[in-house]
């Protein structure tokens, strides 16, 4: 027993010293980089957390590290095997290992000086020119201290492994003794440390294991960044970008798909050197200081309505909200997840099939709403109900334009009822005395509330009394109570009369049974604005998600430059929509609804009967038309997010 301590210490006195030095990396790149700090250069608390936080991502690597020699070294010590050979072995492997992330730490900080990002994917695009490479990194004389720096670590640490194996294995005793009480002390003790290396691995105890999101916990870029370990970085960015549904679209020619949206959008004049459907947007009214809340409800389908012909009389109040606001009837979703309907209402831009493009390890950079509300004064605040860290959503919201989130970590524990958080109403009762409280100062606020309570496990809180017998008709019901308890709470603030409420959902949901390949019901969703004091409006224009964030900054007169896909719903119609589903294609006019998968080439023309998919139809010029219009925004989507266009500039990093 005594040896395996011997060798635990061996261990993780590597360990430590691997984490102080990838620290002193971290160090290094702070004080390289203190000119982006901003308002933040004397918050040394706030600027603290970024190393423990930093601490706590360099600790996944190096539990990575450690697992297979701790595996090892355990398993021969179940057989009292102790041998130098044994600890050269193992000091030889993690001296290797460790020298990779070093030098992927070293190469990090002029890369990141340069790119604003760290180590990623990408690099690998320079494979193809080593010689050139070679040649930039040892001819720029800014690139020689990192390499100074890594030459220095690798030194001290290689001393450090040799006087730690030597001191190891000569404190081995030979031929002792072994019980077997000491055995089964030593089998208890690996257990216990290889569950403690596999939970580092892991990196927290939640619902999702450590993701990039993690990093993010204020709102300064550099800051958040910082706590970001290199090697995490690229290992992740590597995976992400081998997946399947992570390939670039190929739908056509990218120039003419350009071509083709420009004038869709009735684009004459924009700025080339932001994007090529970036314009700009003068608004016809003055500036209205109002407060905007929008409410994203968890798969609402226009179906669940009696608005759009559901008899059960399950949403009751916003059947009624409906009446008493402008409600856009023929208005869909972009895609079938949540993460498609976050992207496309809060930055304008269509669901890209199966991709997630909030989740990956390089965060992009959008001037969608949130950012352009608070580049004009506004205080931005997003409430969840699940972990921040559920798809990335914490680090992609910081990156673009959140100032606060509040989600599962915030509220009490006894509160959460399932692997998505808090339901509905709780959520909704958090946030108000937030937004009462942000309402006391002069600036106003845009604050996104995103439900849960309608996705699978279905909770239906004992409070509530349903009416229906279906527990799928039952959560629908309570969705709809809760929205109500909020307004009627909201309707008691100071700030109410002040405020825009907007309420859509984040997708729809399979109502009945599917019509074609693609259900229309997954798509058809209620879009309702609504101002206190308002005359009630029913709008038949064509609209989507993509359209949510210029037509409520045209409702608050804001002149702008538009770098999104969407139009003013007040004061532009569309010709058409697209949406996907993973591995469709949608796109409707008024009068058709054409799917496309690309998967296997198949394609389908249907007629729109009150808002539902019809009779098949052969029209070839309808056809071609829709599937033109869809091919061009998806391949324009894809050229500007590749070629990092999506923000105020090509290379745009908000400070």
């Amino acid at each position: 027993m005594k040896n395996y301590l011997y060798s635990l210490r061996f261990l993780f006195s590597i360990h430590i010293a691997g984490l102080l030095l990838l620290s002193l990396f971290r160090l290094i790149l702070f004080f390289r980089g203190t000119a982006n700090l901003g308002d933040e250069s004397g918050e040394y608390l706030l600027q603290s957390e970024a190393f423990l936080r930093g601490l706590w991502f360099d600790n996944v690597v190096a539990c990575y590290i450690l697992l297979l020699p701790l595996a090892v070294a355990s398993i021969s010590a179940w057989f009292g095997y102790y041998g130098a050979r044994l600890y050269r072995g193992l000091t030889i492997f993690m001296g290797i290992m460790y020298g990779i992330t070093f030098a992927i730490s070293a190469s990090d900080i002029p890369y990141f000086e340069y790119f604003f990002k760290h180590l990623n994917a990408s690099i690998f695009n320079w494979m193809g020119y080593g010689e050139t490479t070679l040649k930039m990194m040892f001819g720029e004389p800014a690139y020689r201290w990192p390499i100074f720096f890594f030459v220095v670590a690798v030194a001290i640490f290689s001393v450090f492994l040799r006087r730690m194996r030597k001191l190891t294995v000569a404190s081995f005793e030979k031929n002792r003794f072994r019980s077997w009480k000491s055995v089964g002390g030593i089998v208890v003790l690996t257990a216990l440390t290889l569950w403690a290396c596999m939970f580092g691995i892991r990196g927290r105890m939640g619902y999702n294991p450590i993701r990039v999101s993690a990093a993010y916990y204020c709102n300064n870029t550099f800051l958040n960044q910082l706590g970001i370990n290199p090697t995490f970085n690229l290992l992740r960015s590597t995976l992400e970008s081998t997946k399947k549904e992570n390939k670039s679209l190929r739908l056509m020619n990218e120039q003419e798909a350009i071509e083709n949206v420009r004038e869709f959008l009735a684009i004459e004049e924009s700025f080339p050197d932001i994007s090529p459907i970036a314009r700009t947007i003068n608004a016809d009214t003055s500036f209205v200081r109002k407060n905007v809340v929008l409410v994203l409800m968890e798969s609402m389908s226009g179906k669940f309505m009696e608005r759009y012909g559901d008899k059960r009389g399950l949403t009751p109040f916003l059947d009624s909200l409906a009446g008493q606001a402008t409600c856009f009837d023929r208005f869909y979703s972009a895609g079938t997840h949540t993460n498609h309907g976050l992207y496309a209402t809060l930055y304008g831009y269509p669901a890209m099939m199966k991709k997630n493009l909030m989740k990956g390890a390089v965060i992009p950079f959008y001037t969608g709403l949130p950012r352009i509300l608070q580049e004009n004064g506004y205080r931005t605040l997003f409430f969840m109900t699940h972990e921040s860290q559920y798809d990335n959503m914490n680090g992609f919201l910081r990156s673009n334009g959140y100032d606060e989130i509040y989600a599962q970590e915030n509220y009490p524990s006894e509160k959460v009822v399932n692997s998505f958080g808090v339901q509905d109403d709780f959520l909704y009762e958090y946030a108000i005395p937030v937004l009462t409280e942000r309402s006391a100062s002069v600036q106003p606020f845009f604050a996104t509330l995103l439900s849960i309570s309608n996705h699978p496990p279905y909770i239906i809180p004992p409070y509530f009394k349903p009416h229906s017998k279906e527990t799928e008709e039952q959560i629908v019901e309570y969705a709809d109570w809760s929205l109500r308890k909020f307004m009627d709470e909201a309707s008691r603030q100071p700030w109410y009369e002040n405020t825009i409420f907007v309420f859509l959902a984040d997708h729809g949901k399979l109502v009945g049974s599917p019509k074609s390949d693609m259900p229309l019901t997954y798509h058809h969703i209620p879009l309702i604005i609504y101002e206190p004091g308002q005359s009630p409006c029913k709008s038949e224009v064509l609209g989507g998600q993509i359209d949510v964030g210029p037509t409520i900054l045209g409702m608050l007169g804001i002149s702008y430059i538009n770098n999104m896909f969407g139009i003013d719903l007040f004061r532009q119609n569309r010709s058409c929509i697209l949406f996907t589903s993973d591995d469709a294609v949608g796109c409707m006019d008024r009068d058709y609804f054409y799917i496309y998968r690309p998967g296997d080439e198949q394609e389908w023309l249907f007629k729109v009967q009150d808002g539902e998919e019809g009779s098949a139809v052969t029209n070839d010029t309808i056809r071609n038309k829709l599937r033109n219009y869809a091919f061009s925004v998806l391949q324009t989507a894809q050229s500007i997010i590749d070629n990092e266009e999506t923000g105020k500039y090509k290379g745009y990093v908000p400070k």
